[in-house]
């Protein structure tokens, strides 16, 4: 026998992200893809032909005819089936919430016929583009608090230690991208609204907890395919800067153990050892590929070379050390003069120099001094 749940609709938009409460998005699945939200399932009231059909009888003939022609499409068998995708997922989410793009007709359908079915499930007010509203204040609202900036060259650890702090925004982690032609996750990047609406979370749920300033990687506008917004960005531009100036070998260290051996059992763990290797392989490649103009077809085909007979030779022994051999050059000659070239653009802001370790102090003696 269903539930009936008696909970009004919301506008309460705050308390859905900060508690994760789980939306169902009745949205055709081609708005979806566009831009949704991690604690959201698309169980469409219409598919993307349905919608684009409805959209033209909207435009060609009105309102009412556009509702009529929606009821003539979703209706019967399949009215049942999809009713029936929104009870099981009702029942399974008790206080969750509904929503369509504002709010309207769609939601208030579906909440028609879940009624009609015995379940009272609410709707979020104003539907997808008001907690959509809500996530772009956040991130312009956020965007206003001071930041502190890690700057460092290649294999600093300055993702590392953004993620050790407290107040630390990991702009990499939330557009699944590293920020290098090497930078290329598992997970795989999502649209840019997507990358938009967890970043917002975060930020909110960070500020939630205390937060009042950002500690940030010095990152450039573009993280992969993805675009930080420009209230942030901006704010970027005139933080301090604390730089992490580690020696080579540890950075290199470092790199070997990300992007050597742990893309390795990454892509291993994912897809098998035999499976796994071919895509480390193409991963490896692709990366130095994508930078060939950069290096000039001389270097880049010296260090394909040396790519391949370390990729043979750790194929043979187990060992990614070999790797050393075309990752030193890369970091000599085009990674640190890159880095370099860019940090003195910002010396009049550099607030901090050290290692690893006694820039992490500084920054939380800055955060005590400054947490205001």
């Amino acid at each position: 026998m269903l539930t009936v749940q008696g909970r009004p609709d919301t506008d309460d938009y705050r308390r859905i992200f900060l508690q994760d409460v789980p939306l169902i998005d009745l949205r055709a699945p081609v708005e979806f893809q566009q831009g949704a939200f991690a604690n959201a399932l698309n169980l469409p009231l219409m598919n993307d032909g349905e919608r684009q059909a409805v959209g033209t009888c909207y435009k060609q003939q009105g309102q009412q005819a556009a509702i009529a022609l929606g009821h003539s499409l979703v209706n019967g068998r399949l009215r049942e089936q999809r009713t029936a995708a929104w009870l099981e997922q009702c029942a399974r989410w008790p206080q969750g919430y509904l929503y369509c793009f504002r709010g309207g007709l769609r939601s208030q359908l579906v909440q028609q016929w879940l009624r009609e079915a015995g379940v009272h499930y609410p709707r979020i007010a104003g539907g997808y583009k008001a907690l959509r509203h809500f996530l772009l204040t956040t991130l312009a609202q956020s965007a206003e608090l001071p930041m502190v900036l890690v700057g460092g060259n290649t294999g600093s650890g300055k993702t590392l230690l953004v993620n050790a702090l407290a107040d630390g925004v990991d702009l990499e982690g939330a557009a699944r991208h590293r920020g290098s032609s090497f930078g290329r996750t598992l997970a795989g990047q999502s649209s840019q609204i997507d990358f938009e609406n967890r970043l917002a979370v975060l930020l909110l749920k960070k500020q939630h907890g205390g937060c009042r300033r950002w500690v940030l990687e010095d990152e450039g506008r573009i993280i992969g395919s993805n675009n930080l917004p420009l209230p942030l960005f901006n704010g970027m531009q005139l933080a301090p800067v604390a730089v992490i100036d580690d020696p080579f070998e540890t950075r290199l260290a470092r790199l070997q153990a990300e992007y050597i051996d742990g893309m390795r059992a990454q892509f291993e763990q994912a897809y098998g050892e035999a499976a796994g290797w071919l895509r480390y392989d193409e991963y490896l490649h692709q990366g130095l590929f994508a930078i060939r103009r950069r290096l000039g077809m001389e270097r880049f085909q010296q260090l394909t070379q040396r790519l391949e007979a370390a990729l043979q030779q750790q194929r043979l022994s187990g060992s990614g050390d070999a790797h050393r051999a075309w990752l030193e050059p890369l970091l000599q000659h085009y990674y640190d003069p890159m880095y370099q070239f860019q940090l003195e653009k910002k010396s009049r802001r550099i607030a901090f120099r050290g290692n690893y370790a006694e820039v992490r102090e500084f920054l939380m003696t800055y955060s005590h001094k400054n947490g205001e």
